[in-house]
């Protein structure tokens, strides 16, 4: 069957000829059904994420690529128990934003888009510059005016127009959906071609196990794009036959915004009454994620969860993985936190396998390190 985009609550499909961001009611898109690959269809000579290209919805003739994917997986013993840590940071703009742009842009371009508009609290934001640039294309970025300078300063870098909204950073993505009518939103949040990017996690963490499926992978949850990434791949891999079960995936997010944790938890389908403060991971902090009912349908469709952190944990996380020599924004150690909760409560046993994505390098949030070390810059 030829892939086409689908409206998940409409049942609405459309051709892949046309470029889209939404559906005909405003509605995220996601993609049809895709069979999914086995092992031997691995381009074995390629060293980035494109060696799953036979798992990719478009042939895309001439690929923007960075040699992103492929990144390390690394064993600590942590609280008692052996952890495996994907360090999705070794990366060209150093995050896992980078499978999401590769793919996304390398299928716009093919479609004819030439200026993309995005919208990011950072990491996304960096990942589609760069990759515009990469791919000969120019970009427009909107950013909280708090984002920290080393995200914007890397997409003005790369050739970006970047332009600082006042507010939060729904205030932003608002900014930017208004924008859309005059230049093509290729959102990280919005855009299906994202979610095929990030569903390579998947295929890479099965190829790096042996050709098996983790029992866990525990990820910081913003809008879910890595969430969904992992649920798409595995329901791939289980369609084609090339794994026999699912691993469980566990969402974390702060207490200061996490309403997707705190809809799961709450056992809904829909957005709960939930605190939205300021938070030191501010790279989830999405107040209206938009794929939120999808988001808890993978969590479930999987036996995984949910887990709201504290500020505290967040911040003790961030400087434990940093005094074993992980260097990671406050944002990612948000799985080593996860990951000591699950264990304390039963959820996670020590002898399963359990992956923890580390999504940013702790380089692009250096104010924030410093403010949890005391240090004056």
């Amino acid at each position: 069957m030829t892939p086409a985009y689908l409206d998940p609550r409409s049942g609405e499909t459309f051709a892949l000829d046309q470029p889209r961001w939404c559906g005909s009611n405003h509605a995220p898109l996601f993609l049809t059904d895709l069979p999914g690959m086995r092992r031997d269809a691995i381009d074995t000579a390629t060293r980035s994420l494109w060696r799953y290209r036979a798992a990719l919805p478009m042939r895309a003739a001439e690929p923007i690529t960075m040699g992103e994917g492929c990144t390390p997986l690394v064993p600590r013993s942590l609280h008692g128990a052996t952890a495996l840590l994907k360090l999705e940071w070794f990366m060209p703009t150093g995050s896992f934003k980078d499978r999401g742009a590769s793919v996304m842009l390398s299928f716009l371009r093919q479609q004819g888009i030439s200026h993309v508009l995005e919208d990011s609290s950072g990491n996304g934001g960096a990942a589609v510059a760069a990759y515009a640039a990469a791919g000969g294309m120019t970009a427009t970025i909107m950013a909280p005016d708090s984002t920290s300078p080393a995200k914007t300063v890397a997409m003005r870098a790369a050739g970006a127009t970047v332009e600082l909204i006042p507010g939060n950073r729904q205030a932003t993505s608002d900014a930017a959906e208004a924008r859309a009518a005059t230049t093509f939103y290729a959102s990280h949040n919005w855009h299906p071609f994202f979610l095929h990017g990030t569903k390579t996690l998947a295929y890479e963490l099965w190829e790096d196990l042996g050709f098996q499926a983790p029992d866990n992978i525990i990820i910081p949850c913003g809008a879910g794009s890595n969430v969904l990434g992992c649920d798409i791949g595995f329901s791939e891999l289980l369609r084609a036959g090339a794994i026999t079960r699912l691993p469980r995936l566990f969402a974390a997010q702060p207490e200061n915004c996490g309403p997707i944790a705190a809809s799961f938890i709450a056992g809904q389908d829909h957005r709960v009454a939930t605190p939205i403060l300021p938070t030191i991971a501010e790279g989830t902090a999405i107040a209206q994620p938009i794929r939120l009912p999808e988001v808890i349908a993978a969590l479930r469709r999987s036996r995984g969860g949910a887990v709201l952190l504290t500020e505290a944990e967040i911040a003790a996380s961030a400087l434990s993985l940093a005094r074993a020599g992980i260097h990671v924004e406050p944002t990612s150690a948000q799985a080593e936190a996860a990951f000591r909760r699950l264990l304390e409560t039963g959820a996670i046993k020590p002898g399963e396998t359990t992956v923890l994505v580390l999504t940013g390098t702790g380089l692009k949030a250096t104010p924030r390190i410093a403010e949890l070390l005391g240090i004056e810059l």
